[in-house]
């Protein structure tokens, strides 16, 4: 049988729509439903292992009973399950410079590259609401003395020392998703935050789920975590490769690449700090940084 060419050529395109990055966070929730944790609903969530039933796009409905857990404020926020960034959005929005000129809204409207970081398939997992709500912004770390606030669900929350210590279980995966982050976006991690995930990176390693999980990620965003697959490892004071910044990311405007200022001739990259501080009415966009140098623009010496 022939294929007509216009049927021919929507099959080649079409493998290409399906393994795109999701462009912001609503659809990566969509994705992360659909593509990575569709049959986990019944192996438990990240925080406190308690399983749930699908509802609406990206949703879902916690049975609280079954694992135990006991509500701490939030009623509502406690039966439903939600999408947490292990590495909060305020954490890799703070070294933006969208994020210190208006927060995350400002981000999110106007810097590309938080976007991307913002629907990292890798950085995403589903947690009971109310626990999502209690952690916040908070970092990890351990609690001795604290006691459970959510029955059974094993995390702790000093709300004082904003600190929440994550159940065992989900430790490795913390760490290794930190390091993840910190490599490719070139983000800063203290010391202290460094050796404790060190540590939680030996003590918790890589489970069979955690493997299967960056495999599905990977077939969604393009590539893996390479501290799970273990093609990197992380040391006190790692060189991050910042992959996440120079390279081009699937389903990208071109135009979002370089940006450069009409008066200054200078451009800069979307990591850069003046990506997003130039005036709308000053700003050229460039699909590259040769096409902006062909044009008569040099880079920011800030810009590296």
């Amino acid at each position: 049988m022939r294929i007509a060419p216009l049927t021919a050529l929507i099959c080649l395109l079409l493998p290409l729509s399906v393994t795109a990055t999701p462009a912001n966070f609503g659809q990566a929730k969509l994705e992360a439903r659909q593509y990575i944790y569709y049959d986990r609903h019944t192996q438990g969530d990240a925080y406190c292992g308690c399983n749930w039933t699908w509802t609406g796009r990206s949703g879902g409905r916690v049975d609280l009973a079954g694992c135990g857990y006991q509500v701490r404020a939030q009623a509502n926020r406690a039966q439903r399950i939600e999408w947490e960034h292990i590495v909060p959005a305020s954490d890799f929005g703070r070294q933006r410079q969208c994020w210190q000129q208006g927060g995350r809204a400002h981000c999110t409207a106007s810097d590309p590259m938080f976007s991307i970081m913002e629907a990292d398939l890798h950085n995403l997992t589903p947690v009971v609401g109310e626990v999502n709500a209690d952690r916040s912004n908070y970092g990890f770390g351990l609690l001795t003395g604290t006691p459970a606030q959510h029955g059974q669900c094993d995390v702790r929350v000093d709300f004082a020392q904003r600190t929440v210590q994550p159940r065992a279980a989900f430790r490795g995966q913390i760490a290794r998703t930190y390091f993840y982050m910190a490599d490719r976006y070139d983000l800063r991690l203290s010391s202290a935050q460094q050796r404790l995930f060190m540590a939680w990176d030996r003590q918790y390693p890589v489970s069979d789920w955690e493997r299967e999980r960056d495999r599905r990620v990977a077939a969604r965003m393009g590539h893996g975590n390479p501290f799970v697959s273990g093609v990197r490892q992380w040391s006190l004071n790692h060189r991050n490769s910042r992959d996440g910044l120079v390279s081009v990311v699937p389903g990208q405007a071109a135009s979002a690449v370089v940006h450069g200022n009409r008066n200054s001739h200078i451009y800069h990259l979307s990591h850069c700090p003046g990506y997003t501080a130039m005036a709308e009415r000053n700003r050229v966009s460039f699909s590259s940084p040769a096409s902006a140098e062909a044009a008569g623009y040099r880079r920011a010496r800030n810009c590296p």
